[in-house]
Formats: C-alpha cells, structure tokens, sequence
C-alpha cells in the first residue's frame, strides 16, 4: 500500500457527511477526470480532515501521493519545488530525484495535494502558468484553501479547474453526529442549530459541553460561538500557569522553545512546550506546536478584551525571540522565521499584502504581446506625451518587465512595469528620465557588493490611473512575489509617482523616504520618487522592524541568543563568552533587580562567593565592552552588584 509522503493529516477522527464531496475528489483518478481540482471553504469546515481521508482512500490503491501544507511553503518557485524536491525525497529514499516523479513522459498516476492555498496567493500566477502546463499527463493537482480561486483560473490560457465548494454540515449529518458522540435527540437537535454544521465547532461542543450541562449556547454567529466556547476551555483548564501557556500561543503562528522561553523567562521551556503539548487543542508538528486557526484567533480575541496589556507583552517578548531565530536561519528556514513575524504584525497594510484575508478578483499576470493596444490605450489616457514615450519605450525594449491586470472577463484593467535595472538595457536606463534619476540616486548612495534592486517604474490602472484602488492593490500583491524571489539580496525599491498625497501615510508605515532632490518633470507635472531600504537582512529585516514598531519596541532593543551564545544588536550577532551570556542572562530574566555577585557566581559558576572574587566584575567588563554604547544598561549598584536597566517604556529590552 502507498503511503502518503509529506505533511497531511491523519484519518483517526471520524469523518461525517462527507461521503460525496470524497467521491468527487477520486474524480482526479479518473483518465477524463479533472487535472486540477480546487476545495475551498471556511476556516474548520473540515477541508484538511477530507483530504487526509482522500490520501489514504488513494493510498489503497497505491497511487503515490505528495502533500504539501502551503504555510510551510516558501511562496517562490524555488520554494515550492524545494518543498516537493523534500516529500518526494522522504517517499523514495532510494532514487529520491523530483525529476522521476514528475519528469516528462510519466503516465502513471501521482496526485500533488496542497493544503492551506491562502498562504500561497503570491504564487498563483507561477503555478497556474509555469508548473501545471508542464505536469506530465499521469499528474493530478489538489488544491485547497479557504478562498475559491481566483478569476485567472478560468480563463482560456490556464489549465480548466474544477472547484468543490465544501460548506456546512447538512443537519442531518449534524444531528447524527451530535448523537454519536453522547448528545440526546433534543440537544442534538438544539445544538446543530447554535453549532451551523460547523464541524470544528461540533467537536469542541462534544468536548466541553458535557462538563457544563449548565451552559446553553445561543443563537449568535460563528465567531461568537467560538469566543464561547474558547472561554469555556480556558475556564476548565486547572493549572493557571497552562492556561497562560496556551493564551501565549495563541499569539503567534508557531510554538517553539525559544519562544516560549522569551514569552516566560522565568519558567522551564522544555517544561513549558511539554505543558502546552499535553493540550487537546494543540498540534505536535515537526518545527513547533501550532493551534487550529479559529481556536487560536478566539483565544487571542479573549485575552486582548481581558487583559490587552499582557496581550501585548506576550507579543513583544515573542518578536525578541523570532528575530533572534530569522538571524541565525539559512534560506531553507528563513520563510518560517519570516512567516511567524508576519504573523504577529496586525497592520492590514503589511500582512494583507502577503496573507491577504479577501480574494482580489483581479488576476496579475506577466503581459502578452497581444496586450500591447490595451496597454498602450491605458498609458495614453493616464500620461502626457513626454511620459508615455518613456514607459512604452520600456515596453519595446524590456517586455517582459510589464505585468497586466485582468478581470474576470480576461480585459485588461491595468498594468505595471518593474524590473531589476542590472538586467536592463543600460541605453534605456540612461534615456528615461525617472531612471536616470534613481541612477544617479544609487551612484551618490552605491549599494553594498552582491545586494540588488528592484525598479517600479509605474502602475497604472484603466480607470483611476496611479491612484489607490483594486487594480493598485492587485499590484502592491504581485509586487510581493518579487520582494520574495528577489531576497536575500534585495536591498532597495524605488518608485515613481505624480501624486503622492494618497499614499503618503502607507509610505510612511512601510518606511519610504521621498527622494526631493530626484523630482523629474514630464508634461509639465512633476514625478515624485520614494525608496525603500529594507537594510542588510533585506526582506526579513525589514519586516521585523515593522513588527518592532508596531509592537512598541525600542530601536535598541538588545537580545540574547542563548543557545548559539551571541548578542543581537541592530542586525549583528556579536559573539559571547559562555560565562558573558550566563551573566546577561540573568540580568535579562530579572531587569531591573539589583543582583548580588554572590547570587550570580551561584547561577552562573555554580560556586560561593569567596571575599575578593572578581570573577563576575571581570566579565561585566567584557560584556560592556561588547555592548558598545549600550554598555549603560548594566548598572554597577554600589556594595550589591549589577542591574540590568529598563527600556523607557519599562519593558524588557532584550530577551533569550
């Protein structure tokens, strides 16, 4: 029998009222049947449980499956088929080549599942153009995610898509759950009807409401049957330290150790993950801990309404250790590291422009050259003759740097041209003038060896020109793709516009600087340039200070990596001694406290104090040596010993 090969979950829980949608799943089986098939449908509607029970009904009849879950998968080709390259490895272990599985010629059945698809919207494009139109005839995409897909799907150049929309329980199907799992017919009845056939929700009823035979659920929406039901959790939870445990957890994508240890320094982490694993409602995946998205999203709302100081200590803490993490990954774990920051951003400008919570109909796509009129009526409308020539000179000379908005109907609706100016015609840098500005820009302020940059040239929409609507958002998305493809390396973005007033207050939380010595004048108007310097860890870097801002970090926030015995300081690692990062640790884990050196010798050195040691004094001054001008923060306290100060806002400045 085959067995599945990457991350898909199990059939253990009982599966209710699904027995068509998985028939209509085995169509990929079928030689006539669909090459791509889409499920979509609500957060806990049960997709991940339908698929699991899918992969072993194919199992049976040994047709090889590879499951990816899209939140582990770098949104970048590379990404996607380093992911495959890694499950399919882990089924043939013997040949373990991707080219065997999905190589020209293979007419033999393999069916790729993709779970979680709403982490993956910046690679749409990519995979609907470039992978499925070259999957050998034996391949079978299943595809799922909480948004149906988008309009570029069903156009006349992509791979026809058969959509399953899986919706709520039938209540039949509900009520007969309810009874099998220890409901009578009058609450079975009662319940389906508060629960929506929902059954995420179903199963945690079945798991609380017994203990509670008090409590009656009332007729509110969704969202607010979760809020309760996760209340009712929390409140049964005997241990408070367990229950704090998972209120923490519920504040970021992932659990680990090091996490944990930041968001407790007091507590044992291997104590603490051990705590939190013991949960029902908590998942052991192989990088961390996580929790269902609806459970994790209630439990969060709970305690941001209970007590919003701890929710945002709890989220401070947890960025200190995350960065310490992104700055210590290689490529392979970066994505994750980046992924669980973005996670703790709750600023729609930034995270819906990487996890966006609304399907853009809007397809953007690389242009074609029978887009050229469209593209040229709407860079006429929107541009004086001067401008026009210089971005249609673009068009001529560098193609494949234009990108078009389509609508459901496959119309273009708008346009963007960008590109990285070392793979552009020098020629043609030099005669635009908005290039030649940011050229010369970049010779007064050069770029650090083996960094790159990416040009927006302009965007422009068939209606509204430059200004903020659907078509820029669509944008600003596809945008993303090339902030990602481009990383490590990418250091800057520049861009260009007429009007920068609607979008000056988005500038500034991303952290644009207007370039007032690079206005050029087209048509009597005059363009605006802004750039984006995303500094030395680029991408990452960039979004992890956008995480500290909103977080109310300070900018000189300093953190300990504990396990690899370094100092974080502004993007640097700054290696310690282990005796400086055990005397830095506890100064950490009790800021603010005057410690003695004898408590100090005892938790570092594990010996007395002995009249006239130096020992700790010694290494205070190796360690404000390498702390440079933040040397401050440890304090000599006259007779006692040293104090490790407070950031102004009274928080701790650094942690583990």
């Amino acid at each position: 029998m085959t067995q599945p090969a990457g991350l898909i979950p199990g059939t253990r829980e009982l599966m209710v009222g699904r027995d068509v949608e998985l028939e209509q799943l085995m169509a990929l089986l079928d030689k006539q049947g669909p090459r791509v098939l889409w499920l979509h449908g609500v957060a806990g509607i049960g997709k991940s449980m339908l698929l699991g029970h899918f992969v072993h009904q194919v199992g049976q009849v040994d047709v090889p499956c590879l499951c990816l879950d899209g939140r582990e998968v770098e949104p970048t080709p590379d990404g996607f088929m380093a992911a495959l390259q890694e499950v399919s490895g882990c089924r043939m272990a013997a040949s373990g080549r991707l080219d065997a599985l999905l190589g020209d010629g293979r007419k033999e059945p393999l069916i790729v599942v993709v779970d979680a698809m709403e982490s993956l919207c910046l690679l749409e494009v990519w995979l609907r153009q470039s992978l499925i139109p070259r999957l050998p005839e034996g391949v079978r995409l299943l595809l799922s995610g909480r948004h149906r897909p988008a309009t570029g799907w069903f156009d006349g150049h992509a791979e026809p898509v058969r959509c399953l929309h899986l919706e709520a329980l039938a209540d039949a199907a509900a009520e007969a759950w309810l009874r099998r799992l220890g409901f009578s017919a009058a609450q079975a009845c009662h319940l389906r009807q508060r629960l929506h056939g929902h059954p995420l929700a179903i199963r945690l009823a079945a798991a609380l409401l017994p203990a509670h035979p008090d409590v009656r659920l009332p007729e509110a929406s969704l969202q607010e049957i979760m809020d309760q039901l996760a209340e009712l959790y929390l409140a049964d939870i005997p241990e408070h330290f367990q229950c704090q445990l998972l209120e923490g957890a519920s504040l970021v994508r992932r659990v680990s150790e090091p996490v944990l240890q930041a968001m407790f320094p007091g507590a044992s982490s291997a104590a603490a993950y051990a705590s939190l694993r013991s949960l029902d409602v908590v998942e052991a995946w192989p990088d961390g801990l996580r929790l269902h998205d609806m459970v994790r999203e209630a439990l969060g709302r709970s305690l941001h309404a209970r007590d919003p100081q701890r929710h945002a200590d709890y989220r401070a803490r947890a960025w200190q250790a995350l960065v310490a993490q992104t700055t210590a990954s290689g490529r392979r774990e970066l994505w994750r590291c980046t992924a669980d920051l973005l996670y703790l951003i709750e600023n729609p400008v930034v995270r819906e422009a990487f996890f966006p919570t609304d399907r853009n109909e809007l397809a953007v796509e690389p242009a074609r050259a029978e887009d050229a009129t469209s593209l040229k009526a709407i860079i006429d409308r929107h541009e004086g003759p001067q401008a026009a020539r210089a971005l249609w000179r673009w068009w001529q000379a560098m193609p494949e740097a234009f990108r078009v908005v389509r609508d459901a109907r496959g119309e273009c609706q708008g346009l963007c041209c960008c590109f990285d100016p070392a793979q552009a015609p020098p020629e043609c840098l030099a005669e635009d003038p908005v290039t030649a500005a940011w050229c010369q820009a970049l010779v007064g302020d050069p770029l650090p060896a083996g960094q790159r940059v990416l040009f927006i040239r302009r965007w422009l929409g068939r209606e509204a020109g430059e200004q903020p609507g659907e078509v820029q958002a669509a944008c600003w998305l596809a945008l993303k793709r090339d902030y990602m493809a481009m990383r490590p390396a990418l250091r800057r973005v520049y861009l260009v516009l007429a009007d920068l007033a609607p979008y000056a207050a988005v500038a500034e939380t991303l952290g644009f600087r207007r370039l007032a010595e690079r206005v050029v004048t087209l048509d009597e108007i005059p363009y605006h340039s802004a750039v984006l310097d995303f500094g030395p860890r680029s991408v990452d870097g960039w979004l992890a200070r956008l995480a500290a801002e909103e977080l109310g970090v300070p900018r000189d926030t300093l953190m300990l990596d504990r396990q690899a015995h370094e100092l974080i300081r502004q993007d640097r690692r700054i290696r310690l001694t282990p005796l400086e990062a055990g005397v830095l640790a506890c100064l950490l884990d009790h800021p603010g406290e005057a410690l003695a050196r004898e408590r100090l010798l005892a938790m570092v050195w594990g010996s007395r104090y002995t009249e006239g040691s130096n020992k700790v004094d010694a290494v205070v001054v190796g360690l404000r040596r390498k702390l440079g001008d933040q040397a401050g923060r440890i304090e000599t306290v006259s007779g006692v010993g040293y104090r490790y100060r407070l950031a102004p806002d009274g928080r701790e400045s650094a942690a583990g």
